[in-house]
């Protein structure tokens, strides 16, 4: 899917890279024609474009320096792929942050056959991607976005499967090299800004462009910019899925309309369901699912398209489960998966286990629905959300239940669908207890989440801990857009680390009267991050928050660095007790504090601006500071 992402970007032993002045080909199956076609193609792309790193933003003028990207290579760590590190590392294979790539294939062999060539690192093989395998090298972790899921040797959608590239690259990913030039160029109201994905690219504006940003140009002859693109340097690798929807096969399918009760569905078949449902309406009553053997040859598959699932449903048919008992042990063993536009999956009173990675409770792709009440879930592998999304995401609605993961990068619910979850307890182990990515919405409602994560990605000291995340990976999984969380009652325990991380993405959190335990001393951190995993381009990948806390009672302190924004308005008799930007002003931090509402503070705080009465606010010995000036 995904958490986070560099999330699941593909390793790919075979991958034609094209550079401003030159293109290289690995494998042995690539032959001379291509070369010169792919050769040619490139000179044909280039020729009136420049690729530039701007040093200089000043209004519509970017002053920038000319060079030329160069690629890292593979080593025999496994590195190369695409995606570099992904959040989270463990042995998982993961890519996102709460869903990576999968762990071991059985034997230790990558499912999908071991790229031709290769080691077990999941490299090097001409076009072998490394699916479902170990993944490659390194760490095993293949890690990519916090919680999304990154096929496992491959690290498609964020971070490449493989340990860190050399000097921090992530494998396979480019870096820029200056020719000594510097130009400066206009942009216009009718600059083309397109920035690129690790996987495909979307539409930019001009707040994408920062100093540190490497950008592909095409000027005018009066030296205005006709179109930009924001390259990502870790893209590149490719989807590591097919490029058609592939949903493996199934020991059992139901394509016509009934009813059934009691039965047992078993599968020990590579790539295949114990049981799907194929455009049908169907009730299902007491049944059991047991999917106990069987390889998934391709993650990605599995993760978007459902292959390998104990329980599919597809192609618009409704499933109406009651009672049923789903057991997987397989990667890719998602319990019960619901794909596509206008497919319904209803399960009550049923419980879920999966062992595996790569394998959540419910799964929701593609634009399905999922309605879960009362379930009893809980998942034992890397990059098994109890909750789960992934590539096109849908519509889940959850009323009570159990939901506990135990694995690393498998936080409670894994967003990029938009999900409502009411009166259920979410516990994530090992992991943070809620991601949410790109343009995508959670909406808590009297649940008791506990977040526990157990590990910075791949050991990175520069990265972050922390209970909720709200990112934006990059990765094509989820469109870029502003992401929501809101909350209403219940409680949320950070057992590490920071209460909420933004990076790389806008969004909004709505907070009111829900009990918080902290971890630490930061209830909320707004910042951009190293781009190492391809989260944004570094020095414009900081986050913009609206905050809304709403009769709520919080602490802790708030961090906004400078390429970042939070809106905090605390109403209704909010009370919050902390420090904004205690070590100095940050990014821009405008505070309303309405009059019913209060403000303890724990240390000097820096803000942009202020609307409120500063009666409201305790100093406790210490400063307020509005736009540098000190107002107590």
């Amino acid at each position: 899917m995904k958490i986070m992402k560099w999330k699941k970007l593909v390793t790919l032993g075979c991958v034609v890279v094209m550079t401003v002045s030159s293109v290289t080909a690995c494998g042995s199956n690539t032959t001379e024609n291509q070369t010169v076609e792919a050769t040619e193609q490139s000179e044909e792309n280039q020729s009136d474009s420049v690729i530039v790193q701007v040093t200089a933003v000043d209004g519509d003028q970017i002053t920038a320096d000319v060079g030329t990207l160069t690629t890292a290579s593979a080593d025999a760590s496994g590195n190369g792929a695409p995606g570099g590190d992904a959040p989270g590392g463990d042995d998982s294979g993961n890519g996102a942050p709460g869903e990576a790539p999968s762990g071991d294939a059985p034997g230790g062999d990558v499912p999908g056959g071991e790229a031709p060539g290769g080691d077990d690192s999941g490299n090097g093989a001409p076009g072998g991607d490394a699916p479902g395998g170990d993944a490659p090298s390194g760490d095993n972790s293949g890690n990519g976005a916090p919680g999304g899921d990154a096929p496992s040797g491959d690290a498609p959608s964020g971070e490449a499967p493989s340990g860190d590239a050399p000097g921090g690259q992530m494998p396979g990913g480019s870096s820029f090299e200056t020719s000594g030039e510097s130009i400066t160029f206009t942009l216009t109201d009718d600059t083309a800004i397109t920035l690129e994905y690790l996987q495909g690219s979307g539409e930019g504006t001009a707040d994408d462009i920062a100093v540190g940003s490497v950008l592909e140009v095409v000027l005018d002859e009066d030296n205005q910019a006709v179109s930009v693109t924001v390259r990502n340097l870790n893209a590149g690798g490719g989807f590591g899925g097919s490029s058609e929807v592939t949903n493996g096969t199934s020991a059992n399918t139901i394509t016509e309309d009934t009813e059934v009760d009691g039965e047992t569905y078993t599968s020990t078949g590579d790539d295949e369901n114990a049981l799907r449902v194929d455009g049908a309406t169907v009730t299902l009553k007491d049944i059991t699912i047991e999917k106990t053997a069987g390889a998934s040859s391709n993650t990605e598959d599995g993760d978007f398209y459902g292959q390998n699932a104990g329980l599919l449903v597809l192609n618009g048919a409704t499933a109406t489960i009651t009672g049923a008992t789903v057991n997987t042990s397989v990667t890719n063993g998602n319990g019960v998966f619901s794909y596509g536009e206008g497919t319904v999956v209803n399960i009550s009173d049923s419980t879920i286990r999966t062992t595996e990675n790569n394998s959540g409770g419910i799964q929701t792709t593609g634009g399905g629905t999922m309605n879960a009440t009362n379930l009893d879930v809980e998942t034992q592998g890397n990059s098994a959300a109890a909750i789960r999304s992934d590539r096109g995401g849908g519509t889940v609605n959850v009323d009570g239940g159990s939901y506990v993961t135990n694995g690393t990068e498998s936080p409670a619910i894994y967003c990029t669908a938009d999900i409502s979850v009411s009166d259920a307890t979410l516990t994530a182990n090992a992991s943070e207890g809620v991601v949410v990515e790109g343009k995508n919405s959670v909406a808590l409602t009297d649940c008791d989440v506990t977040g526990n994560m157990s590990n910075t990605y791949n050991g990175d000291s520069d990265e972050n801990i922390h209970c909720i995340m709200i990112y934006q990976s990059m990765s094509g999984d989820a469109d870029v857009g502003e992401a929501t969380f809101s909350a209403e009652g219940g409680s949320i325990t950070a057992k590490t680390g920071d209460m909420f991380y933004i990076t790389n993405t806008d969004c909004e959190i709505t907070l009111k009267d829900v009990a918080f335990t902290l971890a630490n001393d930061v209830f909320l951190r707004v910042e951009g991050n190293s781009s190492s995993r391809g989260w944004g381009t570094e020095g414009a990948n900081g986050g913009d928050v609206t905050l809304t806390a709403d009769s709520q009672e919080f602490t802790g302190n708030i961090l906004v660095d400078e390429i970042s924004s939070l809106v905090l308005t605390m109403k209704n008799g909010t009370s919050y007790e902390g420090a904004i930007n205690p070590d100095g002003a940050g990014g821009t931090v405008d505070v309303t504090l309405d009059d019913n509402s209060t403000w303890t503070l724990t240390g000097d705080s820096y803000i942009t601006s202020f609307d409120g009465d500063t009666s409201n606010i305790t100093a406790n010995g210490y400063h307020l500071y509005v736009n540098g000036e000190q107002v107590l």
